[in-house]
């Protein structure tokens, strides 16, 4: 393994906390729980991808985990511009 991506893997798993989402205090709701089902799609597919770097995975699994993942973006952009959309909608009725 080159020493280059192993030091880059090293970096990114200790920034790795820093980014994770905080539990939210109190019951779940529809919406955090599905970005937390996002983040978890998120989080398995990266899993995946290292484990194909290091060797640990096939490559049929690490395609399979990328469109998985790709697939998770698509829908939450869709979700993302559609609230938008609407946001701006609601911004041009008359008051």
């Amino acid at each position: 393994m080159d020493l280059r991506s192993s030091i880059a893997t090293q970096q990114y798993a200790a920034t790795r906390p820093v980014t994770a989402a905080k539990p939210a205090p109190g019951g779940q709701n529809g919406i955090s729980e599905a970005v937390g089902n996002f983040a978890d799609l998120l989080r398995s597919g990266e899993d995946t991808a290292k484990a194909a770097l290091t060797g640990g995975a096939d490559p049929h699994a690490l395609v399979q985990a990328l469109a998985q993942t790709e697939l998770a973006v698509e829908t939450a952009v869709t979700v993302r511009n559609k609230v938008v959309e609407a946001y701006q909608e609601i911004l041009r009725m008359p008051v």
